[in-house]
């Protein structure tokens, strides 16, 4: 497997900062981030030497084809936390489910192979496709010219489209939304032990039905976001390729991604189309900027000063305060454009949630820009978002928003130090010495 070096030209870097990019600029994130997995896999693969063989093979007989196993995100996290676990001697995290990398690429090759993979939660995962319900510490999985075989204590045979269920498989199953002649397709991970890392997961499965919802929520938020915001649409189509779901909290609708596993979005059931499309426009920033941050290094260390955020309820450090206040120029400038599309009740809301987040997008980019721990290009980032920020100043926003907008601000700040036994003195945050 072959690795190149990565550039973010700087027209790309400059559009990244201004909070958007593209297609093309996700595009150069998407294949750092491809080079990394590769990189990981390498290392890892001095310990699983017969995986790594096979994954190679599969690799040069169709390269693209295993691509899309190098970059799922689960294989992601699973192969940092397994190479810095090899690194450091921390354990926890076994090579040996390379194995299961390798036999999932080989599948998606066409290869004829044969290979022991370990068991994990329920059975036999092969990451980006399924899992194999068999009970047994491991199975092997095989090809001889004719389907793929799971052979443990039974014998489960994969489908011809690896994306459907079938008797004793349970397949990673697809979603595709269509408007404007585009295509969308993500996959719903809700399977691989490694999908999101640290999240609170969904217990179990989607169930038809509640596949359904979500079916019907992203054929209507791609067609929001085709309609109203075409950047946002792009990245996504790009830098996104997987849904995870998240455990349901009653009243509120919850999402996360982690630098581990970039393409990932995790959330809870999305109630309605503007609420799926404000989750992209979100969780895409955060994609943005964690890949940006794997090629170009914009902050020094912090130690352990920690910051007020006004989308946290928590102090944090410098680098959640860049993440949180990117994402939010993000979000304020999805209600920015959102707000005109709305009506009666929706349109103030809407109005509000963009002057609330503008303002507090404005305020940390301050503090970040003022901590004295960007690096150059970090400064030249920053800069740009600010830029961004100012040119929204002179959006026409009623007194009524932005009373709203502020009465909601300070009830965040009012809990927050109850909270945590400081007052923040601005929007942008106060600093919390470590």
């Amino acid at each position: 497997m072959s690795l190149k070096q990565h550039i973010i030209p700087d027209e790309h870097f400059q559009a990244l900062g201004s909070g958007g990019g593209g297609a093309e600029a996700a595009r150069l994130l998407l294949g750092a981030q491809h080079s990394k997995h590769v990189l990981l896999l390498h290392g890892i693969g001095r310990a699983a030497p017969e995986a790594y063989r096979l994954l190679s093979a599969a690799q040069g007989h169709r390269p693209r084809a295993v691509d899309a196993v190098l970059r799922h995100p689960a294989v992601g996290a699973w192969a940092w936390r397994t190479y810095h676990a090899l690194a450091t001697g921390a354990g926890g995290h076994s090579p040996a489910r390379l194995a299961a990398v390798a036999a999932a690429a080989a599948v998606r090759s066409g290869l004829d192979f044969e290979i022991e993979v370990p068991a994990d939660e329920g059975g036999i995962t092969l990451p980006s496709l399924g899992r194999a319900v068999l009970a047994g510490p491991s199975a092997r999985v095989r090809r001889a010219g004719g389907p793929v075989e799971v052979i443990g204590d039974e014998t489960v045979r994969l489908p011809d489209d690896p994306h459907q269920d079938a008797p004793g498989w349970q397949a990673l199953r697809r979603l595709e939304a269509t408007a404007q002649g585009r295509t969308l397709t993500l996959c719903v991970d809700d399977l691989d032990p490694y999908r999101m890392p640290g999240a609170r997961l969904a217990a179990d499965r989607l169930s038809e039905d509640e596949l359904a919802v979500w079916r019907e929520a992203l054929r209507s938020a791609w067609e929001l976001l085709l309609g109203h915001h075409p950047t946002v649409a792009d990245e996504v189509s790009v830098a996104t390729s997987v849904l995870t779901p998240l455990t349901d909290v009653p009243g509120d609708q919850i999402s996360g991604s982690s630098r581990e596993a970039f393409g990932c979005v995790a959330l809870s059931t999305p109630p309605d189309a503007t609420t799926l499309a404000l989750t992209f426009a979100h969780e895409v920033q955060h994609g943005k900027l964690s890949a940006l941050l794997d090629v170009i290094p914009l902050l020094r260390p912090s130690g352990d000063r920690r910051y007020y955020a006004p989308w946290r309820n928590d102090p944090r450090p410098l680098g959640g305060l860049f993440q949180g206040a990117y994402a939010y120029v993000g979000v304020s400038g999805f209600w920015r454009r959102q707000r005109h599309h709305e009506q009666g009740e929706a349109a103030l809301a809407a109005s509000a949630e963009f002057y609330r987040w503008w303002e507090a997008a404005v305020g940390a980019t301050q503090v970040i820009a003022d901590s004295g721990f960007l690096t150059p290009p970090g400064e030249r980032f920053i800069a740009r978002m600010a830029a961004t920020l100012r040119a929204w100043r002179e959006e026409e926003v009623s007194g009524e928003a932005i009373e709203k907008a502020h009465r909601d601000a300070a009830a965040h700040r009012a809990m927050w130090a109850e909270r945590n036994g400081i007052t923040p003195s601005s929007p942008g945050g106060v600093t919390i010495p470590g």
